[in-house]
């Protein structure tokens, strides 16, 4: 059986960037840390999410980590509603935030929270509905939305499987209080490593700033807020003011000129992603693989394979195959799966049952996801499903 030699990404950063980038290190003296670059990268990138503010940062786990210490700063102790199905990082900055962790079972159209049990589990002590856009598909609805306003608990996206992706035409990320994004090799935008952290909220983004380098108030572009610093401790210097005890999480200007490079043919490249999943679960067999995934409003980072039913006999067949193949695949899709089965969750939280979760544990057993990128064959797509509906 040929190889179809299917890596989960290829070419996602192209010669025209990295062009881009020597012309930009070919000048007399070319600023490599932050400055200019990401300045410009943050406000195109607002512009065309539709937000007023972003913050570029090392990574989408680093912006992870800001948004719940901000959090926490504005709101206090409380409860996150996570899901069990989603990157290690959006769980872990809420157990680093010093927040508690509620999880709650996931829409298999959707792969993001079940919008049911989110509102069965909000308390008092709800701080935050961490949500996940899984691999560019819409988690959103009206009830859930209206609901959280309805109670002054904050929205939480985390976008960064899924640039583009809209609800009722608006892009993810631009609903919540806060949003994540992931800048990683593979995803619909690269710059190599990287992430921001977007928001409506003017306050929360200077803290943000400020907590992106080491709490220094000096980063903030606030006068207000850095003088407020200053003038409640003369003691110190206003260069070395320490307002959170952060990290250093910046990025470089050279990240930030490739993703400037990127943004132009973003859009396009996610409708060549959008076609190519259409192709893919469409000639999928819905009898044996689950397709009736919701597709309105999605930005497609990778194709999701599901069986339909509980069969460990047709999933080990799948994976021979997809390795015959050599058609690179990750079981579990987003994170690996079931949260829940980690090792940090286990030892932190022992009465929480895996299994009391069935609909992402099918997923953890039964679910994959495989590369989706705009040079895509479509050949390859066809030939995929027919070998795959014939086991």
């Amino acid at each position: 059986m040929l190889p179809l030699d299917w890596p989960l990404m290829q070419n996602n950063i192209v010669r025209s960037d990295l062009d881009g980038l020597i012309a930009y290190l070919q000048q007399p003296e070319p600023m490599l840390t932050q400055a200019a670059q990401v300045r410009g990268f943050e406000a195109e990138w607002s512009a065309w999410l539709g937000a007023k503010h972003s913050v570029f940062v090392n990574s989408g786990a680093s912006a992870n980590v800001i948004t719940m210490a901000a959090l926490k700063h504005f709101r206090g102790q409380g409860e996150v509603i996570v899901p069990p199905l989603t990157w290690v990082s959006d769980i872990a900055s809420v157990l680093h935030a010093g927040l508690e962790p509620v999880f709650v079972d996931i829409d298999p159209r959707t792969l993001a929270l079940d919008t049911n049990q989110v509102l069965d589990r909000l308390t008092p002590r709800t701080r935050a509905v961490f949500l996940t856009h899984i691999l560019g598909y819409n988690g959103l609805n009206q009830r859930l939305l209206d609901e959280l306003k309805a109670r002054n608990i904050h929205l939480i996206e985390d976008v960064c499987e899924s640039h583009g992706a809209t609800f009722q035409g608006r892009k993810l990320g631009s609903f919540g209080w806060a949003s994540n994004f992931s800048f990683y090799y593979a995803h619909h935008l690269s710059t190599i490593e990287g992430g921001m952290i977007c928001s409506d909220d003017e306050e929360f983004i200077q803290v943000c700033r400020v907590m992106r380098s080491h709490g220094m108030t000096r980063e903030s572009t606030s006068e207000v807020f850095k003088n407020g610093y200053k003038e409640r401790h003369p003691d110190l210097s206003p260069d070395f003011i320490f307002a959170f005890p952060s990290h250093n999480m910046r990025s470089t200007e050279l990240n930030a000129v490739i993703g400037r490079h990127q943004l132009p043919r973003l859009d396009a490249n996610n409708a060549l992603r959008n076609r190519n999943m259409q192709l893919f679960l469409g000639g999928l067999d819905s009898s044996r693989f689950f397709t009736e995934f919701e597709t309105e409003g999605a930005s497609n980072y990778a194709f999701t394979l599901v069986l339909r039913e509980a069969d460990f006999s047709l999933r080990d067949r799948v994976e021979s195959i997809l390795r015959q193949l050599r058609v690179e695949f990750r079981r579990g899709t987003s994170g690996g799966g079931n949260q829940l089965r980690q090792p940090y969750l286990r030892e932190r939280f022992p009465n929480l049952r895996p299994e009391d979760f069935p609909k992402v544990d099918h997923i953890h057993f039964f679910g994959w996801y495989i590369g989706n990128y705009p040079d895509l064959d479509p050949s390859k797509i066809a030939r995929l499903t027919e070998v795959l509906n014939s086991l």
